[in-house]
């Protein structure tokens, strides 16, 4: 089974917006569960320009499915991840000033440091995962590691998608399969869509979750949230 977790940054960047409270992180985070979602994203930054600290210390007691947290390893954000104790942590090498995440970790730069959080969190009982591209030496790095799970950054496979799916999808079957016969669990996640979900995770059946949160909550403006969740479960299940 492939869990989606719905990656909740956008709407909290529509509440900032305006100020004050609509629409309503928790209700929202608490909602998504409710019509389907097996879990919840969050990615603080240190701007707060979406997500801020404090809502994800508000939503922690909330949510009853799994909590991921992504973000950029500085002390600021381990600091949150060991208080907040998430069900998975998910990092990501963007840098404080990124839009959105543009590219997986290159793991023999960082490898210690890597190894090293990697150590750190699952002491505490935290399931962690290492954002990567699909090259199989980035990801044999990463099997050694530690860590629980690899996420595959999907931005290639969704861009080259419309064009060509085989040749869209080939890279990431063979980077499943390596991380599959390494050990390691699977997640993905950067511009799947209703488009392109269903075809990725036909041919990596295996796959343990996706993040989605941008292509998400803009077709929630058309189908309502509720609807919109329910179609895109109908894509991995």
């Amino acid at each position: 089974m492939t869990h989606l977790s719905v990656n909740i940054n956008k709407v909290a960047t529509i509440r900032n917006a305006r100020g004050g409270n609509m629409p309503d992180i928790k209700k929202v985070a608490q909602d998504c569960e409710e019509f389907g979602a097996e879990g919840i994203t969050v990615h603080p930054r240190p701007d707060e320009r979406h997500i801020r600290y404090a809502d994800v210390y508000d939503l922690k007691p909330l949510i009853k499915t799994e909590f991921n947290i992504e973000g950029y390893p500085s002390s600021q954000f381990i600091d949150l991840i060991l208080k907040v104790k998430p069900t998975q942590v998910t990092l990501v090498p963007d840098s404080p000033d990124a839009i959105t995440s543009n590219a997986g970790w290159d793991i023999a730069s960082h490898f210690n440091q890597l190894s090293e959080l990697v150590d750190l969190f699952t002491g505490k009982g935290i399931r962690t995962s290492i954002f990567v591209g699909t090259d199989p030496e980035n990801i044999q790095a990463a099997a050694k590691t530690g860590t629980d799970r690899i996420e595959l950054y999907t931005e290639p496979y969704a861009r080259l998608y419309p064009e060509d799916k085989e040749k869209a999808i080939q890279p990431f079957i063979e980077a499943a399969e390596l991380a599959k016969n390494l050990g390691l669990g699977l997640n993905a996640g950067h511009d799947l869509n209703l488009d392109n979900l269903a075809w990725f995770k036909r041919n990596i059946p295996w796959l343990e979750e996706v993040s989605i949160g941008h292509a998400l909550i803009c077709d929630a403006l058309y189908y309502g949230l509720k609807e919109t969740i329910s179609l895109y479960k109908a894509c991995i299940e």
